[in-house]
């Protein structure tokens, strides 16, 4: 198959799936995982889609990647930054763990830790933590999500607004490089906004692919996070503010 026809089915695959892996399209097109790592390469080159780790998707401002492609997409980096932020939170504290893949891969890290309190509006991180006996996990309140576990809404927002926690730990769609924080849902991030304002530190974990990725909704600035955690060094005017700002950049 010449190179023009094969790049064609790979875009082809990703808009229908939002993302594969590497790994996929070895098995898909006979091809070695040099050409096809060439082919994502040339074509995130021509702003046609996203690299990640073991992959590629497409990114969109109004519909985020489907959760299970998000579940894999830089998963290494995610399990690296979840063992970072967890070195930072003692036993014995309290917490907000918002909704993603990202939060849901630091929920697993933080079974190592002791008596745990937190309030979560994600299924999936309450599952997970709910297996430790000495922690105490609340969920909020609200409307569930079917295709993430993720529950939003006015009544979420009035839940959380009942807690002040030692800790708000934040995932997040995309960040500009004037700071914005971005994701897609309105009523998510008045749920974010309100884990934000009361937690005591807020802690914020970010892959590299999140920097420069678009998405509709401003859920406010990453100068209110006191730690950002990432994989790769932030472009120069998001390392200008976090030092404008005092925020500890950790990379893992």
């Amino acid at each position: 198959m010449v190179q023009q026809r094969r790049q064609e089915l790979i875009m082809e695959l990703i808009q229908q799936n939002g993302f594969v892996t590497t790994e996929q399209l070895v098995d898909q097109f006979k091809v070695t995982p040099q050409t096809i790592r060439r082919d994502l390469n040339e074509l995130a080159k021509e702003k046609k889609l996203r690299r990640h780790h073991g992959g590629a998707g497409i990114d969109s401002s109004t519909v985020n990647t489907a959760y299970q492609a998000r579940k894999i997409m830089d998963l290494e980096a995610k399990e690296r930054i979840a063992e970072a932020m967890v070195a930072l939170i003692p036993d014995n504290s309290s917490m907000f763990i918002n909704i993603g893949t990202t939060t849901e891969t630091i929920a697993k890290a933080l079974l190592e830790k002791n008596n745990l309190q937190i309030v979560t509006n994600n299924l999936h991180v309450a599952s997970i933590l709910s297996a430790k006996e000495d922690f105490h996990v609340i969920i909020a309140g609200g409307e569930v999500r079917s295709r993430d576990g993720g529950i939003v809404g006015e009544a979420t927002r009035d839940f959380i607004n009942q807690f002040k926690m030692d800790f708000g730990i934040i995932g997040i769609s995309g960040i500009h490089n004037d700071g914005s924080l971005l994701d897609f849902d309105y009523r998510e991030v008045r749920v974010a906004q309100a884990i934000i304002a009361n937690s005591n530190q807020v802690l914020l974990a970010a892959d590299h692919s999140k920097f420069g990725r678009n998405a509709m909704v401003r859920l406010g600035n990453i100068t209110q996070a006191d730690h950002v955690f990432t994989n790769q060094k932030p472009p120069s005017e998001i390392s200008q503010l976090l030092n404008e700002h005092s925020v500890e950049l950790h990379l893992v």
